[in-house]
């Protein structure tokens, strides 16, 4: 009984992390994408968690309160973020145009596309304000309502949930891989990422619009 009731901070931390990370968004369609070309795909994936894991760790330690109290951080992010994710949108719209495909490797990428898909994770991770809303806020608030021990449980949960779903969609990803040998596929998820980057920007500029 008592394994059991320490195992339910985890088992909620995990669906709950899960239940937020799931939602499709800027951050999940680029890792499809960087999975489906097979560049950098440990690194996108790694970055990605990392963030998740920190961003949840803070928010478990209380730093979520101090973050609602002083919206500065969020408000700047949000602008930055809308603008991040209309210029990304135009340039998944401009690769739609001109469409690859999965014949070519690009394993062997230079240092510099390493860094510019760095970069970019970065980026689309944390200039949207979304995912200080999830994890700092949301995720913090629930596992303040546990004690100690238990919020660490909670924390770990829903850090194992997005360990396995970054991990998972990068690497998955390459189970599609013959469905975009073709052109036409790709520029399908080009314009899918392209509408969801400018969909997230239009919410997060019309939501501080109308907010009173």
């Amino acid at each position: 009984m008592a394994g059991s009731s320490a195992l339910a901070p985890l088992l909620s931390g995990f669906s709950l992390g899960a239940s937020l990370i799931v939602a499709i968004g800027s951050q999940n369609a680029f890792v499809l994408r960087q999975g489906l070309k097979r560049e950098h795909v440990f690194v996108v994936s790694t970055v990605c968690f990392l963030c998740d894991a920190l961003l949840i760790a803070l928010g478990a330690g209380g730093f979520g309160a101090l973050v609602a109290s002083s919206p500065t951080l969020l408000t700047a992010a949000l602008w930055g973020g809308a603008a991040f994710l209309l210029f990304y949108g135009l340039r998944s719209f401009q690769a739609a145009w001109r469409p690859g495909t999965l014949e070519a490797s690009r394993d062997d990428a230079p240092l510099a596309g390493f860094l510019r898909v760095v970069l970019t994770t970065l980026a689309l991770t944390l200039l949207n304000p979304h995912v200080y809303l999830d994890t700092v806020l949301l995720l913090g608030s629930l596992a303040g309502q546990y004690p100690a021990m238990a919020r660490v449980r909670f924390a770990i949960g829903a850090m194992l949930a997005s360990f396995v779903w970054f991990y998972g969609i990068g690497y998955g990803a390459r189970i599609l891989a013959p469905l975009f040998r073709r052109p036409a596929a790709w520029r399908a998820l080009d314009l899918l990422v392209g509408c969801t980057m400018w969909f997230i920007a239009g919410n997060l500029v019309w939501g501080r619009i109308g907010t009173p």
